[in-house]
């Protein structure tokens, strides 16, 4: 099912901004390291690690494009303290993952994998949130390479970096660990509501050790 160019109703639009945001207009751009070539007869997106059944699941580019399209209208809040609100995301929901490639019962986290062996380490708790998804659309618009095409993840209650640009695949896992940004000094959980930015602020039991 392909994307609606109905953008008009925003009526779910938080206008409300976590503790030290702006709010921007527009979509500024911004990432670690160079855009990725999209070469399409190459690109696979996995789930593996702790799966139910122990096994690898796979989709190819063209197989992911057919899988059921859903939109959600979130905002997205950049640690950088710009706000972004009420846009509206299209693409495959997370639970639509989880429902072809379930994790094994003892799953308690994700790591979600990008291009150059970049990640970003979730709770699966923040993984089966309602409007969490893999978008592939923004405001009914195919997301351009620099915003993440052909897929990133969208964690609308989370800081941005949770979601990265040209995602792979996703890893479960049975225990919790840093991915890049959180190695690196960002807090490991980044409620934007909670203003949990760096990796000082946090309290015991919410990362792994440094």
């Amino acid at each position: 099912m392909g994307p609606s160019k109905n953008t008009e109703s925003r009526k779910g639009e938080n206008l409300q901004l976590p503790p030290g945001q702006r709010l921007q207009r527009g979509w500024p751009v911004t990432h670690y390291g160079p855009v990725p070539r999209f070469k399409p007869d190459r690109w696979e997106f996995r789930v593996f690690g702790a799966t139910a059944g122990g096994d690898k699941h796979c989709w190819t580019h063209e197989e992911f494009s057919a899988l059921p399209y859903t939109t959600v209208v979130a905002d997205l809040h950049c640690v950088t303290k710009y706000s972004m609100l009420g846009a509206e995301w299209g693409g495959v929901s997370t639970r639509t993952i989880l429902e072809l490639a379930p994790p094994a019962p003892e799953v308690t986290h994700v790591m979600v994998w990008a291009e150059y062996g970049f990640s970003s380490n979730l709770r699966l708790a923040d993984f089966t949130a309602e409007k969490t998804m893999f978008a592939t659309h923004k405001d009914g618009e195919l997301l351009t390479a620099e915003h993440g095409f052909p897929v990133r993840l969208v964690v609308p209650h989370l800081y941005a970096w949770k979601g990265p640009k040209w995602v792979r695949g996703v890893e479960y896992m049975t225990t919790d660990r840093r991915g890049f940004w959180e190695e690196r000094g960002y807090h490991n959980i980044g409620d934007p509501w909670s203003e949990q930015r760096y990796s000082y602020q946090e309290k015991p039991g919410e990362g792994p050790e440094l």
